[in-house]
């Protein structure tokens, strides 16, 4: 079963309404999936609204958890914890920053940023992260993203030895835009083992850490 916390629709930079891109995750086999569009103060409010009605109809009919959320993308670091706090606020399950990938000019200090705020659940794709920063996401309980995507990848291996080093949690995602981008359990698998996960982290990473997050979110619903 494939959970896949960091995917893209049309209101930022998909391919697919967000109903399709869930419709196509159930069909696909996954288990659970987070849509996590693209934010900033200007469209935080309207694509939240969209992706919370699209994922309760999703999940009335079909049998995976659609969770909305958001990945905030290139801030200035200073306002990640009043942007991650407002989409809280606003039904957002899921909370990804967009991490320093070394393919896009990301703000310097983001990484820090998401690492220190309560609110973040996932910092994707921070680019070749030191133990000092992992060990501020193990402390803090904040997940860390193995991407499946061109070029955010290139870093996957740095991650993956900062974590372990640290005690960190590791996710693999597929930060999808498309249909092309989503995953099969078997791609996840090499994903994982591609960055230096051994077969014990490999099980932790596609099964053990995305029932932690579920379970979260499940508290927060309860709450």
């Amino acid at each position: 079963m494939v959970f896949d916390f960091h995917t893209h629709t049309l209101l930022s930079d998909g391919a697919l309404l967000p109903i399709e891109l869930i419709r196509r995750a159930a069909v696909a086999g996954y288990g659970a999936v987070g849509v996590t569009d693209h934010v900033s103060p200007g469209n935080i409010a309207h694509v939240l609204e969209a992706l919370i009605a699209d994922c309760a109809l999703a999940e009335e009919y079909w049998d995976l958890r659609a969770l909305p959320g958001v990945e905030i993308t290139h801030v200035p670091p200073e306002v990640i914890p009043d942007l991650a706090a407002e989409a809280r606020q606003r039904g957002a399950q899921i909370v990804v920053v967009h991490g320093e990938t070394p393919v896009e000019p990301v703000p310097p200090g983001t990484n820090l940023a998401a690492l220190r705020c309560s609110e973040v659940d996932i910092l994707a794709h921070p680019g070749p992260i030191d133990v000092e920063l992992a060990g501020l996401a193990a402390r803090n309980g904040i997940f860390l993203e193995l991407s499946a995507r061109a070029g955010h990848c290139l870093a996957n291996g740095a991650v993956a030895a900062a974590a372990r080093e640290a005690g960190a949690w590791v996710l693999v995602n597929s930060d999808g835009h498309a249909p092309g981008d989503l995953l099969t359990e078997e791609l996840m698998r090499r994903v994982a083992a591609g960055a230096g996960l051994r077969d014990d982290e490999v099980h932790n990473a596609l099964v053990a850490n995305p029932e932690r997050l579920l379970e979260r979110v499940g508290s927060r619903d309860r709450s």
